[in-house]
Parts: C-alpha cells; structure tokens; sequence
C-alpha cells in the first residue's frame, strides 16, 4: 500500500470512529466484532462511560447500544436510524441478558461478558469462580497487602494477577510486559479514587463474593429474625467451627456490614473503626471475637435500623 492509500485508510478509520465508536472493533468482511485487548476493552469503557462513574447506563447506554447494532451493519448506517422503538425492544433484550444485578445499568464486569477479549484478561474477572464469602476475601487481602499498608499497591496487585492466571490456566504463559499492561488496566477500572492503589471497597469491585448475606431484607426488618437465620449467618462466618468468629472470620463479617453502611467507598482504617464500634457496642472486645450471643444482638440491632437510619 502506498502512502496515499494509506493516508486514506487511516482518515477513513478516523472517520468511522467519529460517526460509530465500535466500528472500528467490528471485522469489515464478516462484520463480527474483533478480539480486543485490554487496552481496547478500555478505550470502550471510557468512550462510553462519560461521566466516569464506573456505569454505562441513561443516554450513555442508549448511545452504546445504538452504536453496537448499527456497528454490525455493511453499510455505514447512522446510529439514529435505529428508532426509539427498536432501541427499547433492544435494551429491554440485552439488558435481560447481561445486566446480571438488575440495576438498570451496566457496569465494566458486565461489559466485559459481552464483548469478545483475550482470554487471559478475560479469567481475571473470575466469571465462574466468585468467592464463596468475605472471609475468603479477607484471607485473600492479608495475604497480598505484604507491607500491612491497608491497600494494595501495583507491584502487590501484579503478584495477584499473576497468581490468579497461574490458577486459572495451571500454566505459567504471561508476559512480564502483558502483567503490567493488565495491572495498569485493571488500576483505571476499579481504582475509582484515582490514587494508584486499591483500597478494601476497589478491591472487592475486582474480587466479588457470591452474595452479601447480610443485604438480606430479612436482616432489615422486612421479616421477622429467626434462631435459623442467626445460625446461617454464624456458620457462615466461622468457617474453622471453632464456636467464636475471629481473625479473617471477624474482618469478613465487619464487611459485609461496613458494606450496608458505607456502600461503594471504604478502606482499611473504615474498616478498623468501625471494628472497633462494634466491639465495643457488644460490652467488650474479647480478644477480637463474637460468640453466637454477640451475634444475635449485632443482628437483631441491624434488623431495626431502617432504610433511612442507614444512610
């Protein structure tokens, strides 16, 4: 190819992506969207997450989805000629299909079960392995915060993608140059203050647990608390059966509470805090345990706070 030819190839690109983002990802014969990379699975995200609240969702959503169906056409059709009507048919479909917690939006872990992506990129969003609870999460967090600092920082969020490729694939195949494309990568996504570093609520975004128990209505004064309910949360926690929640079992129980209060944004030092408020709200801190008791009455407190008292 010459140097006009290629001159126009590249102003032809320039111009698609102008008029239709996600052209650019679709293959020009059989119009099927193209691997990405993890650098262009993000150039989407933040193309289409404006404001960068970590959600496609309003008219950012009804852009994307506009832009990803008249993408796939041969023809280079405007993303306004599909109709409010079509756009609502669609969105009602695809978000069926792909918003998994049903909240009306989509965010980055959903994004990335629609489209295609390297596969090694793709297992560190642990599609099929979620943690069974916090505690998991905890044992996890204590294990790579090496230096006790209450985040992870970049060196110590390589080693755990490393290690969690290692497991997935049982194979040792990543580049050193691919592991900090996927740490920088994974840093924009979930380090939403921006600080270089993720702290507890940024790494949970990252390694979800299965459910938060406790965000049962159940725990909120919706029904009444049973003697089975207290039992379920106890025996999900102690995981040792040791008759007392402690270490990583107090510090995963603390969260999922910590979470019912402080939502999307806390740290270690939260987390600390309001340890040491609720050791101190159930009489003392027994060496940093909770019996079936204690339990019961951090439970049955939680149970009457209404929606309003939360916030």
């Amino acid at each position: 190819m010459d140097s006009a030819a290629a001159a126009a190839a590249a102003k032809r690109v320039q111009i698609e992506k102008a008029h239709n983002f996600m052209r650019q990802y679709r293959d020009p014969e059989s119009r099927e969207l193209k691997k990405l990379s993890a650098n262009q699975f993000m150039d989407v995200w933040a193309h289409y997450d404006k404001d960068g609240n970590g959600y496609i969702e309003g008219t950012e959503l009804d852009g994307f989805l506009r832009e990803f169906v008249s993408s796939a056409n041969a023809t280079d059709i405007s993303p306004e000629a599909v109709t409010d009507t079509m756009l609502e048919e669609l969105k009602s479909c695809f978000m069926e299909a792909y918003d998994d917690n049903q909240d009306g939006k989509i965010d980055i872990r959903e994004l990335a079960q629609l489209l295609p992506m390297e596969e090694n990129f793709l297992l560190l969003f642990r599609f099929d392995n979620p943690l069974e609870s916090s505690v998991e999460f905890m044992k996890i967090w204590r294990e790579y915060d090496t230096d006790n600092s209450g985040y992870i920082e970049a060196d110590e969020l390589k080693n755990f993608l490393r290690d969690l490729l290692k497991e997935a694939k049982k194979i040792n195949d990543v580049s050193e140059d691919k592991l900090i494309e996927y740490t920088d990568t994974m840093l924009q996504v979930f380090d939403a203050n921006k600080d270089g570093r993720l702290q507890l609520s940024e790494m949970a975004k990252l390694l979800p647990v299965k459910e938060n128990f406790l965000c049962r209505q159940v725990f909120k004064g919706a029904t009444k608390l049973t003697k089975e309910d207290i039992e379920k949360v106890f025996s999900l926690y102690d995981r040792d059966n040791s008759g007392t929640i402690e270490n990583e079992e107090l510090k995963g129980f603390l969260k999922d509470l910590l979470e019912l209060v402080k939502k999307d944004d806390y740290d270690a030092q939260d987390l600390a805090a309001f340890e040491e408020t609720i050791m101190r709200g159930v009489g003392h801190d027994k060496h940093g345990k909770i019996s079936r008791k204690e339990l019961t009455m951090i439970l049955l407190t939680l149970a009457k706070i209404s929606p309003e008292d939360e916030q």
